[in-house]
């Protein structure tokens, strides 16, 4: 090839065959796992090697970091997820729900509200920190379990103008089924939490603010927006928390088993007390989040239960 006289022309040609090389080589890297399957564990743990190890294509990156198409609409979704220490959950729900909202044409910003103090966990407050700290840029909410993963396209993600949307309504959850509930998967415009005073902070370990909030939806004088016209059932959502794996704290400490039935007509957005340790900007599977880890703050003699016994 460089034999005689070496021409620029020759030069040229040699480039872009070093060029189509390196495009080959770079395909090869972004590809899926070409490991055999039939090595037993010693190729498993060299097919996890490679999974670790292998990074992701710039080209993949970029198309999974388009969630702010301004075609898609005038208005914009934060995903609020509350959260503490279910990261095997977490990075199966981030990439899926990053797509989920992208076929569905919904600009989004995915914000995980990790809580990092020693308190008891504390969902509602939680979500009244994501609500917070999620912008201006964003006009509506998603106050959405990590556990919980949408199956049905035809659920609706959009905005819900005309009141708050319970996309995990009682005939498509795969558990809770009670005509009040309004937990899992529900939506609200920011306009509509602020009238709410958004959730009560007096929740501390698992279970009842959903029910409390709903006498809120009430008070405000909220119209409630279910589904409709989806035929998939209790197969409509994936549930992949591992109650064996991963036990609920539902323990009532002090008079919490008294107080937990009491709506509470003054807290909320008005008395929440927190700190943002840290804000990080991550991606998980392509797909981009924003971390806020969150230190809550509890008054012992208003909510003693905030500390396990």
């Amino acid at each position: 090839f460089l034999s005689g006289k070496c021409t620029v022309y020759k030069l040229f040609g040699l480039c872009m065959v070093l060029v189509l090389v390196s495009l080959i080589l770079l395909q090869l890297s972004c590809s899926g796992d070409m490991s055999s399957s039939g090595g037993g564990a010693m190729d498993d743990r060299r097919s996890s090697q490679h999974q670790q190890q292998q990074q992701p294509c710039p080209a993949e990156t970029q198309a999974a970091a388009a969630v702010d198409d301004p075609t898609w609409g005038p208005h914009k979704l934060a995903l609020i997820i509350p959260f503490r220490e279910r990261f095997d959950e977490l990075l199966v729900f981030v990439p899926f729900m990053h797509a989920f909202l992208n076929k569905k044409n919904i600009r989004h910003r995915i914000f995980v509200i990790n809580q990092v103090d020693h308190y008891r966990f504390n969902r509602a407050s939680l979500i009244n920190v994501g609500y917070m700290e999620s912008g201006n840029d964003t006009d509506y909410l998603a106050m959405h379990d990590v556990d919980l993963m949408p199956l049905n396209p035809a659920l609706d993600y959009g905005f819900p103008e005309e009141g708050p949307f319970h996309v995990a309504s009682p005939e498509l959850h795969p558990l809770y089924h009670y005509k009040t509930y309004v937990g899992g998967i529900l939506l609200l415009t920011k306009k509509h939490y602020n009238m709410c005073n958004g959730m009560s902070n007096r929740f501390w370990g698992w279970g009842r603010e959903d029910d409390e909030f709903y006498r809120r939806l009430r008070k405000a004088g909220l119209q409630l927006f279910r589904p409709s016209g989806i035929t998939t059932g209790y197969k409509t959502f994936r549930h992949i928390h591992d109650a064996a794996w991963r036990k609920r704290d539902q323990k009532r400490i002090a008079s919490q088993k008294q107080e937990q039935f009491k709506v509470d007509t003054d807290g909320g957005l008005t008395n929440l007390l927190y700190q943002v340790d840290s804000r990080q900007e991550v991606t998980i599977g392509g797909a981009p989040c924003t971390v806020i880890n969150t230190k809550l703050e509890c008054d012992q003699n208003h909510t003693p239960w905030c500390l396990m016994a």
